[in-house]
């Protein structure tokens, strides 16, 4: 399939010469047709990202990921975990704080703003001429930039051309132990942010696709629609807004170019920002997203963790011991290894095989429970497949997860975005990593993250 692209710089001039929004500088993209998802031969492939052919109108986007001197200027605050100013790219953006910013900015500009905002109800009228978030369709037809392969570098991309956590390259799950056979070789591990613009741009000319912060698209998500391929918006409602391109703490196989990552649209992550487009979608659909109810302190909480190392069930039993929570173990069977490197074989295994390992035991009376609060380690920046077991197990329709994980170092990686798929009816709140076992400052930081949350302690 030949697929057509036109490259145009464009400058949308400000209304107001008292706002100079430097990166508001947009690509125009022309557009076409294209296939969105991946291959069944594709390494490391969702099932979610079945392959189909797409047609977009032109569209455009800007070059760069909005960064944090930007957001502030427009907003007069910097919610970033990073705060580095200047140009590096804001994060710890929720959805809604995006597209709030995208009003904002048509108004500053003068221009039709793209949404209607009622709490956490958002309307698009896709006749206005504002800024906006691009579509999951024009993320990844912009991403990919006339390529097929995982990466629009048309290679194993190397922490020298993305910032991600490069010490796990493209396929080293399968190859950890004799790296010979790797494209790409393990590389550095940054830890945060770069300022945007800090690698080579795509062959549209656009910054950092893959990596740096993961990128909020407009879609609701869910599995494709593929009789809507004209255009796509997504779904009309749901619980989970899509997020693309991986981020700083992302492992390779996370930033591919058709993966996708689903994220409630009020939560805000250290890892999870956005950049802008304005479009030529002219099908005038209005979308709409209900709002979600809150927590509330006098919920009844369940703890349920799946722990290997012990780091998870000290966090957990902390927990429980601020709370006075039932606490239920998530225990396979049979156990997985106690021999550190079997384990990491085992748990890559599973990962692959999309494993759903039995439980030993059981919750009593689940629907009792309003709150879960789901532990588990971070393997291969994932959930362990128990954790996913348990998870479809129960009916959690209406129920709270409060996710909290221990880690190496790449704190939740896409275990977020796991549970958020599995667990599409529940509300997902923001959620606690445990760096190991959590160290002197554990109670204190649980103690924080319960009164963030609205949990009550005794």
């Amino acid at each position: 399939m030949r697929i057509f692209l036109l490259i145009a710089a464009i400058i949308f001039a400000s209304a107001s010469a008292s706002f100079a929004f430097s990166n508001s500088d947009m690509i125009l993209v022309k557009g076409g047709k294209f296939l969105m998802g991946s291959p069944e031969s594709e390494n490391w492939r969702s099932t979610d990202e079945t392959q189909h052919e797409v047609t977009l109108s032109d569209f455009y986007i800007s070059r760069y990921e909005v960064t944090q001197s930007e957001y502030e200027a427009l907003t007069g605050t910097n919610p970033s975990n990073f705060q580095e100013g200047g140009e590096f790219p804001v994060e710890n953006i929720s959805w809604l704080d995006a597209v709030r910013f995208c009003n904002l900015l048509s108004q500053r500009e003068n221009l039709e703003p793209v949404y209607t905002i009622n709490g956490n109800s958002v309307t698009w009228n896709t006749q206005s001429d504002g800024y906006r978030l691009p579509t999951e369709a024009e993320w990844e037809y912009a991403c990919r930039a006339g390529t097929q392969t995982q990466f629009n570098t048309e290679n194993s991309i190397s922490a020298n051309e993305a910032n991600y956590y490069g010490h796990y390259p493209y396929e080293i799950e399968e190859n950890y132990f004799s790296q010979g056979n790797l494209t790409t070789k393990p590389g550095i591990y940054r830890g945060e942010t770069l300022r945007v613009g800090s690698f080579a741009p795509n062959k549209l000319g656009l910054y950092d696709m893959h990596g740096n912060v993961a990128e909020w698209c407009w879609d609701v998500y869910g599995e494709y629609d593929l009789h809507d391929t004209n255009n796509p918006t997504g779904k009309s409602s749901g619980t989970r807004r899509v997020n693309r391109g991986g981020a700083w703490n992302d492992f390779a196989k996370n930033m591919r170019s058709a993966y996708r990552a689903a994220t409630p649209q009020e939560n805000r992550s250290f890892n999870l920002g956005f950049r802008l487009a304005r479009g030529a979608l002219n099908s005038g659909l209005i979308t709409t997203i209900a709002e979600q109810k809150d927590s509330g302190s006098s919920a009844k909480i369940l703890i349920a963790y799946f722990s290997w190392s012990g780091n998870t069930q000290g966090i957990a039993e902390e927990i429980r011991k601020q709370t006075a929570a039932d606490i239920f173990e998530i225990e396979p069977e049979p156990s997985y290894s106690s021999n550190y490197n079997t384990v990491l074989k085992e748990a890559q295994r599973d990962q692959r095989r999309r494993a759903r390992p039995k439980i030993r035991n059981h919750v009593k009376n689940f629907a009792q429970y309003d709150v879960i609060m789901l532990g588990y380690p971070n393997w291969w920046a994932s959930i362990p497949m128990p954790v996913a077991s348990f998870l479809e197990e129960y009916d959690f329709s209406g129920k709270i997860i409060m996710p909290f994980c221990s880690h190496g170092g790449g704190r939740f990686g896409q275990t977020l975005t796991a549970i958020a798929k599995l667990v599409p009816n529940a509300k997902i709140t923001q959620g606690l990593s445990v760096h190991y076992s959590g160290g002197a400052n554990l109670t204190r930081d649980i103690a924080r993250w319960l009164e963030a949350n609205k949990i009550q302690v005794r």
